[in-house]
């Protein structure tokens, strides 16, 4: 936004975090950060352009000798100072993103606690950056391998997480040895300007961590930067796609995590209770804008219909509300622009003939007629060529598709383009074995609706949910995050043959 509103004039500016301290940004652009709840403008955020990025970029440069070179276990211990702080603050930090975002402050105290998991995970460092060694690969030679940080490292992540989404990057690449410039959401600043205080305050050298904020050219600057090795992201899937190939024309290392629809298969002989409470949770937590969130439903057989009606009697009883309101388990959604465009899904699946069973497009707030609010819809019958199937819309709008058999249920779900996460709720290991070898996605629940993975595990999707090689944090993140060095050695001794010209052969 060039020209923010008389209204968001008077509201604070905030700054970037540039070599360990607040800056002003070199230019005049800014956006407005809004409360979803209210409708108000909370504050303006600075958008940097390539002075500001390039300014990032010297500032980790300069710090990465030192930090690369910092012995692995003073760096453990910088994380577990952060990790304290992280703890103590987890409230604040909570509070932050369901101001911004929206989301209840449980889900938001939530979604903290499993970014702080992969900080636990990356205090442990010293041990996952050993290598391997073998004594005598050949007669009288060693082999032994290295893992050395990448350089300057970048993540861009998205709106729905301020705090998990950027900790399952930066903690395992500055563990790693690398320096780090993040670019949150501009819709959710506060909580990474946050981060970087607690980081500062953790003993964290200046430079190791920077915050920059903005919009698509500070984006395009990171992409296009040739002081910056490494870039991590998270979002949509056409923009997954420009930052993989355009750091691949650049020559950068990317991992791009896409969008996604994540279908839950439902058994004939699932749990309906059980079931049935766990795909309200996974359809409609946080408003549905999580990338694990389940949006379609398969159901199987006869389960179809006593489903959809426990469904929509469970979903018409969720209270809508602000994030930070007492009993509320569902908040605004994050801009009245995407409130608008789920709410036009719901105008265009009405179109397409699927059977609305539950209309959120009304939903009123009292107190709260500004907000940016959504009741839970619900459709059935949708068939696989609607636009509400096909579509990732991000918003509080489930829909059930209709199957015979699981061997249509699977061939369904792998028929889609995206493959982040899935899910199957049965009785039957057999079944449940057949579908975690047979589906063609990243991350598989059983009996689990949102199948994200713990943090020493690593969490992505197949084929248009990531574009790239590894996943974000666990053991892949820490792949990630180094370049692999294979050292072979041999000490000669008076009676070691001279080299020939010959092809060497360690035999």
């Amino acid at each position: 936004m060039n020209s923010p509103n008389e209204k968001a004039v008077s509201q604070p500016m905030m700054s970037l975090w540039i070599n360990g301290a607040a800056v002003q940004p070199s230019g005049p652009r800014s956006g407005v950060v809004t409360n979803p709840a209210t409708g108000q403008v909370t504050r303006r955020v600075p958008f940097a352009n390539a002075q500001d990025i390039d300014a990032a970029v010297k500032a980790a440069s300069a710090a990465l000798p030192a930090w690369r070179n910092a012995p692995p276990l003073r760096r453990a211990r910088v994380m577990q100072k952060f990790l304290a702080l992280m703890q103590a603050n987890q409230k604040e930090l909570a509070r932050l993103a369901s101001e911004e975002h929206g989301k209840t402050l449980p889900d938001a105290m939530g979604s903290v606690q499993r970014g702080i998991e992969v900080i636990e995970f990356a205090c442990g460092i010293p041990h996952l950056l050993k290598g391997e060694y073998t004594e005598n690969a050949g007669s009288g030679v060693d082999c032994h391998t290295l893992r050395q940080p990448v350089g300057v490292c970048a993540g861009i992540t998205p709106f729905n997480f301020p705090v998990m989404v950027p900790l399952w990057m930066f903690p395992v690449a500055i563990a790693c040895g690398n320096t780090f410039i993040l670019k949150p959401s501009e819709k959710v600043p506060s909580a990474s300007m946050k981060m970087a205080e607690l980081f500062k305050e953790a003993g964290l050298p200046d430079g190791v961590f920077n915050v920059v904020h903005g919009d698509k050219e500070a984006v395009d600057a990171i992409l296009n930067h040739p002081g910056i090795h490494a870039v991590s992201f998270v979002g949509s899937t056409p923009i997954a796609k420009y930052i993989y190939e355009t750091c691949a024309r650049n020559g950068k290392r990317v991992q791009a995590l896409g969008g996604a629809k994540n279908h839950a298969v439902v058994l004939p002989d699932a749990d309906l209770e059980f079931t049935a409470d766990a795909l309200i949770g996974a359809a409609y937590g946080s408003a549905g804008e999580r990338c694990m969130a389940i949006s379609a439903v398969v159901a199987v057989g006869a389960i179809g219909d006593p489903l959809v009606k426990m469904l929509a009697d469970k979903a018409r009883k969720i209270k809508v509300g602000p994030g930070d309101g007492e009993g509320v388990e569902m908040g605004p959604l994050v801009t009245s622009a995407h409130r608008d465009k789920v709410a036009g899904y719901i105008d265009t699946g009405v179109a397409e003939g699927a059977q609305l069973v539950l209309d959120g497009r009304n939903q009123k707030v009292a107190g709260h007629e500004n907000g940016f609010f959504l009741g839970t819809t619900l459709f059935d019958r949708v068939k696989p060529e609607m636009k509400i199937y096909k579509d990732e819309i991000f918003g509080p709008v489930l829909v059930v598709l209709r199957a015979a058999s699981i061997e249509e249920a699977i061939a369904l779900v792998n028929a889609n383009p995206y493959g982040n996460g899935t899910a199957i709720f049965t009785n039957s290991g057999g079944a449940a074995r057949r579908f975690e070898e047979e589906i063609q996605v990243g991350m598989v629940g059983v009996n689990v609706p949102i199948p994200v993975p713990v943090a020493f595990y690593s969490f992505g999707g197949w084929k248009s949910s990531l574009f790239g090689d590894l996943h974000v944090h666990g053991v892949e993140g820490v792949k990630f995050y180094t370049r692999t060095k294979v050292v072979t050695t041999r000490w000669p001794h008076e009676d070691t043959p001279a080299a020939g010209l010959n092809m060497p052969t360690l035999g």
